[in-house]
C-alpha cells in the first residue's frame, strides 16, 4: 500500500542560509498492507528516494538527513524500514548512443536515537529489486 508519493522537501541546517536543504521524489510503501497476506515482514516499510532536477542537493549526498526527516515526518520505525535510492535509466550523446542503466541501491544506515548516520550502499537483492521496480512502475 502506497503511503506517500510526491516531491518531498527537507530543511537543511545553517539557519537562514538553509545549507543542505533540497527536495526529492519520495515514495513510501507499507508492504504488510495489501500485498503479502499471511507473511510476516521484518522490514514492512519501503522508502524509495530519487533525485529531481530542480533540487540544490542530491539524494546521495543527503540520504542520512533525508532518512532522519522522513522518519520524523511520517512516524516510521527506522529499524523496520528498507531505504532505497533509485536512478532511472538515462541516454546521452548527440544521438542518444550512450546509456546508463537504471539503478536501485539499498542504503544501510546506523541509527543513534532518532538520527541516521554512516550510510552504506549496496545493490538490492533480486527479489527486492523486482518488487521496487514494480512499485516504481505503478507510480510513474
Amino acid at each position: 500500500m502506497k503511503l506517500f508519493d510526491d516531491i518531498y522537501e527537507w530543511e537543511g541546517w545553517g539557519g537562514k542560509m538553509k545549507l543542505g536543504s533540497g527536495k526529492c521524489r519520495l515514495r513510501i510503501f507499507d508492504l504488510k498492507k495489501g500485498r503479502r497476506k499471511g507473511v510476516s515482514l521484518l522490514h514492512p516499510f519501503l522508502v524509495i528516494a530519487s533525485d529531481v532536477p530542480d533540487s540544490k542537493m542530491s539524494v546521495r549526498s543527503c540520504i542520512s538527513h533525508i532518512a532522519t526527516c522522513v522518519v520524523r515526518d511520517f512516524n516510521l520505525d527506522p529499524h523496520r524500514t528498507v531505504w532505497v535510492e533509485y536512478y532511472p535509466a538515462k541516454t546521452y550523446g548527440t544521438e542518444g548512443q550512450h546509456s546508463i542503466p537504471e539503478k536501485f541501491e539499498r542504503v544501510d544506515l546506523d541509527w543513534n536515537d532518532d538520527l541516521a548516520m554512516h550510510p552504506g550502499w549496496r545493490p538490492l537483492k533480486p527479489e527486492m529489486r523486482e518488487l521496487a521496480r514494480e512499485l516504481v512502475e505503478e507510480t510513474p
